[in-house]
């Protein structure tokens, strides 16, 4: 059957994989082998139920230091009638956890008994004096581990299926077994394809690309539970990647293809899938990571009944979030179903979406966020939506699924998110959005170590005050020049946030200009250039503090914005304005030194202005906040700082206004 990139619903996917499964006779637990009972053993699961071949504790035991005697010899015996036993008749001398000889049924403390000698008179030989002197009655049994007080012969210890903890493999141990009978480790095997593809530590040449997909799908199933094989990158060649697919079936129980699974002329993975069993799927309504394909394959021997075995194979997507997402989606189950587990369920929450969020009607969007606690409201962030970026899964605390047939989710409106982190996580997260700045970066570092995670969003200045507006945030980064007036931020925050108490934090004052390629081969000295015909620039976006800067400076200078070849393409951070500049897609940005510095570019210095914290009041006493106030005083913070160019500390930390 040709199914040719025709994406299908996820549903009819799975369902259509687990039916050729069932028909193959793959779709349930994997055999199972004996291991010895070892710390290796941590993490395997359980393929038969382990039942107690010995009780827990094996005989009657002491459960402290003291003296075993039988507790009816103690009855009547009070602080002021005490009672004397004699050692070796009546009681014995017993370590914690020696055996209760067999005519004795508890156990008085040492702490609680006197040692006399035969006068009746206090001894110093405590573990073998001629008798001891008690002053309370001793019940049955007291301060006795009996046998089977943890487990009993016969008793069920652990079921099937169990992964096994380190606590489990004491038990196992404790009730008399060796070995532990465990579910075979699934063996996957990961094939990258790609003549474009280069292995990392490579030197690169434009047009490589470092391969490290399979070792995201690796890491992923050995998280999981199996055993993953990565082969060495296949290039674009329809036998050789046959053949390798031919050679890891033998010893696999499942084969993942790494790109080549679209339409393009190289894509090879479908008529390889099908040349050696069945294509089932190619393509599936799911984004990122359309162009899944799902197959079965013949083993290259039958087994000794003489028949073909079956194993399914999974076409996975380039792109690194598609691949990574194909995994969770298909592999994971795959797995887990072998290992004969239970499919965990993620920790879910409800959360406010900060911005709109429009998704394909056709397909399930796998929608990457960040998550924070601001006040009473959870807020789920979007991230770049990307497939080849990797960094949107790095920094994403969950996932939201916007179903097929919903067209979005708007600002404001609820989602369900997928956690990846722990709630306790959520709840220590300090929320800011608003203008980009590096040493923001460093402030993260330093907050980590108070057990702090510090998220930011780079929106921009204008942006971060409307999301303070909205208690989307617990601080903006700003640095809006009010061209009426010269001042920072101040007159902006009374014109947007009127009625929204904040605290405006001095953070840095710092050196604005324009980011040039090494060498500054176009002589670009002023602003005056930028009207030059061979200079293309790089802008920020709207609402930026170094846009609003920028076009101070030009209607100043009457400089016509038009006249900017470049001026309307806008990129959200300093860095990615450099990195425009870098890659040639530009000869020049404004931005901060620090990020001409990162990239090595030239810098031409041309404005010094001022970077605040703009922290809403309600959040500035907060517990939550303090190691951050507590950092912008710390010298070791602020020696980091001045590690980057263009920078001046003066004032750090220092509160400049209370508003309204």
């Amino acid at each position: 059957m040709s199914v040719y990139l025709h994406d299908i619903p996820l549903d009819q996917a799975r369902s259509r994989l687990q039916q050729a499964m069932i028909e193959a006779g793959c779709n349930q637990v994997l055999e199972s082998e004996t291991i010895p009972l070892d710390e290796i053993a941590c993490g395997r699961v359980l393929a038969e139920a382990v039942w107690a071949k010995i009780s827990s504790p094996h005989y009657h035991a002491s459960a402290m230091d003291g003296f075993a005697l039988q507790s009816s010899a103690t009855v009547g015996a009070t602080e002021t009638q005490p009672l004397i036993l004699v050692y070796g008749k009546q009681t014995v001398y017993l370590d914690t956890g020696d055996p209760l000889p067999d005519w004795t049924d508890a156990v008085v403390p040492i702490e609680n008994v006197e040692p006399v000698n035969e006068d009746g008179e206090l001894s110093r030989y405590m573990r073998n004096p001629y008798g001891i002197r008690i002053r309370a009655a001793v019940p049955p049994w007291r301060n006795v581990r009996p046998m089977g007080e943890d487990i009993v012969t016969t008793q069920l210890v652990l079921p099937a299926g169990q992964v096994l903890r380190p606590v489990d493999l004491g038990a196992i141990a404790a009730c008399g077994h060796t070995d532990i009978v465990v579910v075979h480790k699934p063996q996957v095997a990961i094939i990258p394809t790609g003549t474009e593809l280069v292995a990392m530590g490579s030197k690169l040449k434009a047009g490589d690309i470092i391969e490290y997909n399979s070792l995201v799908l690796a890491a992923q199933i050995n998280l999981w539970g199996g055993i993953a094989h990565r082969y060495p990158i296949i290039p674009d060649d329809f036998e050789q990647i046959r053949k390798v697919v031919i050679e890891a079936s033998r010893e696999s129980d499942l084969v993942l293809i790494n790109a080549g699974s679209s339409a393009g002329s190289q894509d090879y993975t479908a008529r390889v899938v099908e040349s050696l069993g069945e294509l089932l799927v190619h393509g599936v309504a799911v984004r990122p990571g359309h162009p899944v394909i799902l197959g079965m394959i013949n083993k290259p021997e039958a087994d000794l009944s003489g028949l073909t075995r079956k194993i399914p194979v999974i076409g996975v997507p380039g792109y690194p979030v598609s691949a990574a997402l194909t995994g969770e989606i298909f592999v994971k189950p795959l797995i887990f179903k072998w290992l004969g587990r239970v499919a965990e369920e993620p920790l879910k929450i409800s959360a406010r979406m900060t911005r709109k969020v429009t998704s394909p009607a056709g397909d399930d969007d796998y929608v990457r966020v960040m998550v924070g606690k601001v006040g009473d409201h959870t807020l789920a962030t979007p991230l770049s939506r990307g497939a080849g970026v990797i960094t949107s899964l790095v920094q994403a605390d969950g996932i939201v699924i916007i179903p097929a047939g919903s067209q979005g989710i708007p600002a404001g409106g609820d989602a369900t998110v997928r956690l990846y982190r722990s709630p306790n996580e959520i709840e220590s997260t300090i929320l800011a959005i608003g203008s980009h700045d590096v040493c923001l970066d460093i402030l993260a570092q330093f907050l980590a170590a108070e057990s702090r995670r510090f998220i930011s969003a780079n929106v921009g200045s204008l942006g971060g005050l409307l999301a303070l507006k909205r208690g989307e945030a617990h601080l903006a980064g700003s640095h809006l020049l009010d061209p009426l007036t010269g001042e920072y931020n101040l007159g902006y925050i009374r014109q947007y946030l009127p009625e929204t108490p904040v605290v405006v934090v001095k953070l840095v004052d710092r050196q604005q200009g324009l980011l040039v390629k090494k060498g500054n081969p176009l002589n670009i000295q002023s602003l005056d250039d930028l009207t030059r015909p061979e200079v293309t620039f790089i802008n920020r976006q709207r609402g930026a503090g170094t846009r609003v800067l920028l076009d101070y400076h030009l209607d100043n200078l009457k400089i016509d914005p038009e006249k900017i070849r470049g001026y309307e393409r806008e990129e959200y951070t300093h860095l990615a304005v450099a990195a425009a500049i870098s890659s040639g897609r530009a000869d020049c940005g404004l931005g901060i030194a620090a990020a001409a510095q990162a990239l090595e570019l030239d810098f031409v210095p041309l404005f010094k202005e001022r970077y605040d914290l703009v922290i809403s009041a309600r959040y500035y006493e907060d517990e939550l906040l303090l190691p951050l106030r507590h950092l912008l005083k710390n010298p070791l913070f602020q020696t980091e700082v001045t590690h980057l160019p263009g920078y001046d500390l003066t004032d750090m930390g220092e509160v400049l206004a209370t508003l309204p």
